[in-house]
């Protein structure tokens, strides 16, 4: 059995054009993993509400951090596939789960190279319907369907995972060096509250009352809240962070229903508004940077912070293609698959 990975990231618009866009948001927000609504009322809220008013802005948004050679996300996830190859043993191939970049094109580019068992690696440290699980899913059914011939072995969420913990630390460290700052904000990507009890695999866990995600449980694992704090938790431990000088929120989300909270933007406000006037900020549910960092964060936030009295706005850079987030993902890599190679 030949080895190989396939690394899966989120995806792009082929150009930063409302078409594009348009097209990329249906594929996108009709994955039931995103929007876990019926059909039906998926339907209406995304083809007869969101598509008719949102690929406009969310257009020009792309056109702020669209990049000479493409989207960034794109453009830095193929960066570090090419790096990682430099250092692994066997076949990479790279994916995304929505967009021409498919996740089929991948597995047969694999396949085209022999590969018959497959490391899936979904580019997210956190575990998440819309993210990981989404992946997962669709790979399996493409498996199914068209290549039967290969297995696969998935990649855990490597939020807690030392090594990881330690290259983010790192990361911050080095991005905030001779910087002043009062205050580090974890933003991370909003998921609706319902996602956290929908992968609740006790039935009973989570209550989302604050204590939940401290509480040991082997809900645990599939609990995207509890892993995100989490990261925060380790990353200030490090880093050997006081208490009160640093904390979570959340960004980005859609529609009135719950979303995890507290919410970046009021955040971000409150803080301006509260007397802070240096604000750094770390965006660690993404290991690439995209439109979520690049323009949500880095120009919206820092908008809002400077109209309510803010001063200096600091925003730490995904991993991207650091030289040691490379090697840990190679090493993770080899390690796989020497172990499977030595098992077989």
């Amino acid at each position: 059995m030949k080895k190989g990975v396939l690394l899966v990231n989120l995806g792009s618009p082929e150009t930063p054009q409302p078409k594009d866009v348009k097209t990329y948001l249906d594929e996108f927000l009709m994955d039931e993993r995103v929007i876990d609504l019926p059909y039906i009322l998926r339907a209406i809220l995304v083809k007869g509400i969101v598509l008719n008013t949102r690929p406009k802005k969310s257009a020009e948004a792309y056109q702020k951090i669209w990049w000479d050679e493409g989207s960034p996300l794109i453009v830095l996830s193929e960066r570090l596939q090419e790096k990682i190859d430099e250092f692994t043993s066997v076949p990479i191939a790279l994916a995304m789960r929505y967009g021409s970049m498919t996740i089929e094109k991948g597995m047969q580019e694999l396949s085209d190279k022999g590969v018959t068992e497959v490391l899936l690696v979904p580019l997210y440290p956190q575990f998440a319907m819309a993210t990981t699980e989404t992946i997962v899913v669709k790979a399996d059914e493409l498996r199914q369907e068209k290549f039967p011939h290969m297995s696969f072995t998935q990649m855990p969420p490597f939020y807690n995972h030392p090594d990881y913990i330690r290259v983010l630390s790192e990361s911050i460290k080095e991005s905030l060096e001779g910087k002043d700052y009062e205050h580090l904000l974890f933003s991370y990507h909003g998921v609706p509250k319902r996602h956290i009890r929908k992968s609740d695999i006790t039935n009973g866990h989570c209550k989302m009352d604050g204590k939940c995600c401290a509480t040991p449980s082997p809900a645990h694992q599939f609990c995207y809240s509890h892993q995100c704090k989490e990261v925060t938790r380790l990353v200030g431990e490090y880093l050997e962070m006081e208490d009160g000088t640093f904390s979570t929120s959340f960004q980005s989300r859609l529609g009135f229903d719950p979303w995890l909270t507290p919410y970046t933007d009021r955040t971000i406000e409150r803080m301006g508004l509260g007397g802070t006037k240096k604000l750094a900020i770390v965006t660690p549910a993404f290991v690439s940077d995209c439109l979520e960092t690049l323009e949500e964060i880095a120009m919206e936030g820092e908008e809002i912070f400077h109209e309510v009295g803010g001063k200096e706005f600091h925003v730490i850079p995904c991993l991207n293609t650091r030289e040691d987030w490379v090697k840990v993902l190679s090493r993770w890599i080899d390690e796989w698959a020497m172990s499977e190679m030595a098992a077989v």
